[in-house]
């Protein structure tokens, strides 16, 4: 048996970002991930969006690790050349009735310390984005897109370089916390047995899956797991705006918007939808629901101009209709078990928090 001073479970973006922290501070790191190459689920599948933070509950985890993880991902991404652009992006109301609704966006941002949102007439927004329909519009100029695969890709070869190892095609399938540490059983073409003082539970949406299977972690402390798809439609011809377009807010996520890559491709989405099960195929039909939200924008939209792109599924930790929840940082502190940090429901904008949350655990260990 095999004994290693820390094992990160989940080679996403945060689990990525964990694993340098750890191998960096001078332990000997294994990354166990079950799929065949790193960043394949949640890292991989959404808007690329470097959030500025305007909708997270002033206070909260996601609020503080967004506000914080923002500067620390463009700062990371200058440094090493890695493509990003801080575009800005708008926030628009189709209807006057609207506007009430970005004025409590507004003043809930600056709440949540984002402040430096502008308030955009319709003719100043036609003068941004001549083909947008909106009576007022925020300008967020925080906001920003990111190659989330060249991050995450940087990431593992910073983890590599100070000893990190990556293990693919290796789940974990059950562990116990021992006297001396936690022991993880991992399947997989060879499977094995590792010892270890610290595991950072990064699963993401297997993040609940993986907790319950080690022994003596209180099931009672795992949070619920609901599985929230997003499908994406991509825009065939010319793009009709320059930087991401979002309508208000919808329960459960942030509304069909208009997302642009840095090759300058564009595309809408996601939507919500509650499933039973991790499944990212595209439903074509979904595009119907598409047309009619983003034409409340963007009247120019042609018939038969999406595409189906591809999906993700958003880890949560509520269901339908329940409260909204926030990012769950759990360490020995709350659950007993030495070594052990879970994270649960890292779902937008972890991407952005990686840097800020991989900080948090080192804090928490």
């Amino acid at each position: 048996m095999e004994r290693v001073d820390a094992i990160v479970i989940g080679a996403g973006v945060v689990g990525l970002a964990c694993a340098r922290a750890l191998a960096q501070s001078g332990r000997e790191v294994v990354i166990l991930e079950r799929a065949g190459a790193f960043g394949t689920e949640t890292s991989a599948r959404n808007s690329e969006v470097i959030h500025a933070g305007l909708y997270y509950p002033p206070g909260s985890a996601k609020a503080r690790h967004c506000a914080r993880g923002r500067q620390m991902l463009y700062d990371y991404c200058a440094a090493r050349g890695i493509a990003h652009r801080q575009c800005g992006k708008l926030i628009v109301a189709a209807e006057p009735a609207q506007e009430a609704d970005l004025d409590g966006i507004r003043t809930h941002a600056a709440a949540a310390g984002v402040t430096n949102l502008e308030w955009l007439t319709g003719a100043q927004v036609r003068a941004m984005e001549p083909e947008l329909r909106a009576t007022a519009a925020l300008h967020s100029p925080f906001t920003g897109i990111v190659d989330s695969h060249g991050f995450m890709l940087s990431l593992l070869g910073e983890a590599e370089e100070a000893g990190a190892m990556l293990a693919l095609n290796a789940p974990v399938e059950g562990g116990e916390a021992t006297g001396g540490g936690i022991r993880l059983r991992v399947g997989g073409a060879e499977p094995m047995t590792l010892e270890t003082g610290v595991v950072i539970n990064a699963a993401g949406l297997w993040a609940q899956p993986v907790a319950r299977a080690i022994d003596g972690m209180p099931p009672a402390l795992v949070p619920e797991l609901h599985f929230a798809r997003g499908t994406y439609f991509s825009l065939a011809g010319r793009q009709p705006f320059s930087r991401p377009v979002y309508p208000v807010p919808e329960p459960g996520g942030l509304g069909v918007h208009y997302t642009v890559d840095l090759a300058g491709q564009g595309k809408f989405g996601p939507d919500v939808e509650w499933i039973d099960r991790v499944d990212y195929s595209v439903d074509p039909d979904r595009a119907a629901r598409f047309y009619d939200a983003i034409r409340s924008y963007w009247p120019g939209l042609a018939d038969g101009a999406l595409q189906p792109s591809y999906a993700g599924v958003r880890p949560k930790t509520a269901g339908p209709g329940g409260t909204p929840t926030d990012f769950m940082l759990q360490g020995p502190q709350a659950h007993g078990v030495p070594g052990l940090v879970n994270l649960f429901g890292i779902e937008s904008p972890g991407l952005t928090s990686a840097l800020s949350l991989a900080d948090e655990v080192m804090t928490l260990l």
